[in-house]
């Protein structure tokens, strides 16, 4: 059940958030350094899986919790603890926390079951899903590498991210196996020009494998009409990837998540909360509906020294050989605890925030004059800002648009009268250009 004084957040209370801050070093402190320290002290409290997920009450609710509860969880989450690494034995709260968050970002995906993993960064996440696709249709590839493989293609929008292409080099791919998808006037990708790409991929020799959506483009923030995507990859058996690094989040809003209508259609997913959610940098989730141990039939190596098959528990927890790495840090944890602290609802309150303020600033743009810039002078206001220190905002060109500033609005404690800032501070910087 819920706490009857649920945290406040940071614009509610930021000297709460900071004591909060304090007695959680405090116990790290207690916990993991004095205690993780001292010879006489256990090296672990073991406790068997299902007793472990009861003692720490892992699941994430729609209601935020108390400040003493917060503080118990962390006490609890290092007392049961040993260290970060890849085997239940040796992370045990982690290894069960991460099971339980990627459960929680799946069903709100839209899928009952699955697997997925937190990787270093949506770049990561990218390519995990397109070194799996691959796998997934040549399984050889894994043992003789390239020499099994024939040409490849691959899908995705003239608006993507560049560690589409970035992988497609890293994973020998070459980056002349992206073929780039035409988008519309609001950067969404045309679903009729992907069509026209894989027939004309085929007709010059190649195999297309997987397409790649995006939901939330860097630039233009656009979402790609999934369904119509997925319908293109269900015709001709093609691996569908939604890169929704930047708009995942927008699945825990009510009112927006109508934005990544077809996403459970996917094959993949990439998710980082560290964007819009702005939970800890880093954390960055791959979501897969696999349920036939893709990942670690692509990646494991069955290292005999860590996946011994004759321990003593379930080896099943021993997620390490589902990646790429051997060590991981505990990404998770950081959006566990935001969501322990905030809840769902607080979390749908944070994107929905976002949408308003971003609804106020384009109104109040429409409002003042000399705000469609014609001339070159986002460097200038670039500089002057900067040098003044009031503001950090990055610019841009795009397409036949000049340099244009864009405005990126997540961070939960914004206000109103930070947006009448922005553009009044614009103003009067640019007033002489």
């Amino acid at each position: 059940m819920a706490d009857s004084k649920q945290l406040r957040t940071m614009d509610e209370d930021p000297m709460a958030v900071e004591a909060l801050l304090r007695d959680v070093f405090g116990i790290v402190v207690d916990e993991a350094i004095r205690k993780g320290t001292n010879a006489s002290e256990k090296v672990c409290e073991w406790k068997e899986p299902e007793e472990l997920k009861q003692l720490l009450d892992l699941e994430l609710q729609s209601q935020g919790e108390s400040r003493e509860r917060i503080l118990e969880r962390c006490r609890a989450v290092i007392h049961y603890s040993v260290k970060t690494g890849y085997t239940y034995e040796i992370a045990p709260v982690f290894v069960l926390m991460e099971e339980e968050v990627l459960k929680k970002l799946r069903a709100l995906v839209g899928w009952n079951s699955g697997d997925g993993v937190f990787c270093p960064g949506g770049s990561i996440s990218n390519m995990y899903a397109m070194n799996l696709a691959r796998f997934q249709r040549y399984p050889d590839c894994k043992q003789r590498g390239l020499r099994a493989l024939p040409p490849l293609a691959l899908f995705t929008s003239k608006e993507c991210h560049y560690s589409i292409t970035k992988g497609a080099a890293f994973l020998g791919l070459g980056t002349d196996s992206v073929r780039v998808v035409k988008a519309d006037e609001r950067g969404k990708m045309i679903p009729e020009d992907l069509e026209r790409q894989i027939s004309l991929a085929e007709a010059e020799g190649s195999v297309p494998f997987l397409v790649s959506a995006t939901s939330g483009t860097t630039v233009l923030g656009a979402f790609d009409p999934l369904d119509a995507i997925a319908d293109v990859c269900q015709r001709h058996g093609l691996w569908l990837h939604v890169d929704a690094a930047w708009g995942g989040s927008v699945l825990l809003s009510r009112t927006h998540r109508h934005l990544l209508d077809g996403i459970q259609r996917a094959d993949s997913v990439a998710w980082n909360p560290h964007k819009l959610l702005a939970a800890g940098l880093q954390c960055s989730a791959l979501l897969l509906r696999d349920t036939s141990n893709l990942l670690k039939r692509c990646h494991g190596s069955q290292a005999s020294y860590l996946f011994q098959q004759d321990k003593f528990y379930d080896v099943a927890l021993d997620t390490g050989d589902k990646v790429v790495q051997c060590g991981r840090r505990v990404d998770c944890l950081k959006l566990w605890l935001m969501w322990k602290a905030q809840g769902g609802q607080g979390l749908e309150q944070r994107i929905d925030q976002a949408f308003a303020l971003t609804r106020y600033l384009v109104e109040e743009i429409k409002k003042r004059e000399g705000f469609e810039l014609v001339m070159e002078v986002a460097p200038a206001l670039k500089e002057r800002m900067v040098k003044k220190g009031t503001m950090m905002i990055g610019y841009q060109p795009h397409g036949t648009r000049a340099n244009f500033f864009r405005m990126v609005v997540a961070n939960p404690i914004l206000t109103q009268a930070d947006i009448d800032f922005l553009l009044g501070e614009l103003e009067r910087l640019g007033q002489d250009l």
